[in-house]
C-alpha cells in the first residue's frame, strides 16, 4: 500500500514538473506539439513554457495571454500572430518571423531577438528590458538609453554598454548616452575609453548649450583624471547611480519622460 501511494505521488510530481501545461484549445495545442504546424490556431492562454517550437508555423495564430517563457522559437513563423500580453520571458526568437504580429503588452524581457523580422509589428507597451539583439527599427535611441541605465543599475555593465552603443548608433550626437557609457566603462575599470566618452559627451553638451550636461561631464572627467585606486570601484557591489556621488543621479535627467 505504501509503495502504491509512493508511486502515485511520484507520478503526480512528474506531471507537475511537465513544463508544457495543457491549456488553450486542446485540439489546436495537440496539433502544435505534434506537428509544429498550427497556422490560425487558437492557442490563447496556452501554457508552453520551455516548449521546443523551433521552426514552427504559427502564422496568424491567436496566442493572447499564452505563456511561452523560455520557449525555443528559433526560426518560427509568427507572421500576423496575436501575441498581446503573451509571456515570452527568456524565449529564443532568433530569426523568428514576426512581421505584422501584434505584441501589445507582451513580456519580452531577456529574449533573444537576433535576426528577428519585426517589420510592421505592433510592440506598444511591450517590455524589452534585458532583451538582446533588438532590431534598431523597433526602438528609439531614448529606449536603448533607458534600458542601458536599467541594466547598469542591476550590475550588468556589459549589456548596458551594448544598449548605449545602439543608442549612439541611431543618434550620434546623443551626449547623455556617451556619458552613461563612460560611467559603465569606468565601473568595469576601462578608464581610457571612459575618459574618451566623457570628453565626447562634454563636447556635445557644449554644442547643445546644455549647462547641466557640461557640468556633469566635467565632474566625471575630473574623477577620471584623479589618481586611480582599486578601492574606488567595487565591482562586487555595483551602484551605477551613486558610486561617483552626484554624477550617477544626474544621468537620470537624460532619461526620456
Amino acid at each position: 500500500m505504501k509503495i502504491q501511494i509512493l508511486a502515485t505521488g511520484i507520478f503526480l510530481t512528474i506531471l507537475n514538473l511537465n513544463p508544457i501545461a495543457q491549456a488553450g484549445n486542446p485540439e489546436n495545442l495537440r496539433q502544435l506539439l505534434t506537428t509544429k504546424n498550427c497556422p490560425q490556431c487558437d492557442l490563447s492562454n496556452a501554457g508552453l513554457v520551455m516548449a521546443d517550437l523551433s521552426g514552427a508555423n504559427l502564422s496568424g495564430a491567436n496566442l493572447v495571454g499564452a505563456n511561452l517563457s523560455r520557449a525555443n522559437l528559433t526560426g518560427a513563423d509568427l507572421r500576423g500572430a496575436n501575441l498581446s500580453g503573451t509571456g515570452l520571458f527568456g524565449a529564443n526568437l532568433n530569426s523568428a518571423k514576426l512581421s505584422g504580429a501584434t505584441l501589445i503588452g507582451a513580456d519580452l524581457r531577456n529574449t533573444y531577438l537576433f535576426n528577428a523580422e519585426l517589420t510592421s509589428a505592433n510592440i506598444n507597451g511591450a517590455n524589452l528590458q534585458g532583451a538582446t539583439g533588438i532590431p534598431a527599427q523597433i526602438a528609439k535611441p531614448e529606449d536603448f538609453y533607458a534600458w542601458g541605465v536599467a541594466a547598469a543599475q542591476k550590475g550588468n555593465q556589459e549589456q548596458a554598454i551594448e544598449y548605449f552603443d545602439q543608442a549612439i548608433a541611431q543618434k550620434p550626437d546623443y551626449a547623455g548616452a556617451y556619458l552613461a557609457r563612460g560611467v559603465a566603462r569606468y565601473q568595469i575599470l576601462d578608464r581610457q575609453r571612459a575618459l574618451q566618452d566623457a570628453q565626447t559627451a562634454e563636447k556635445l553638451f557644449q554644442e547643445q548649450s546644455n549647462t547641466e550636461g557640461i557640468q556633469t561631464a566635467q565632474i566625471f572627467i575630473l574623477e577620471l583624471q584623479t589618481p586611480y585606486t582599486e578601492a574606488k570601484v567595487d565591482r562586487g557591489k555595483p551602484k551605477f547611480m551613486d558610486f561617483v556621488g552626484s554624477l550617477g543621479s544626474a544621468l537620470l535627467n537624460f532619461l526620456p519622460f
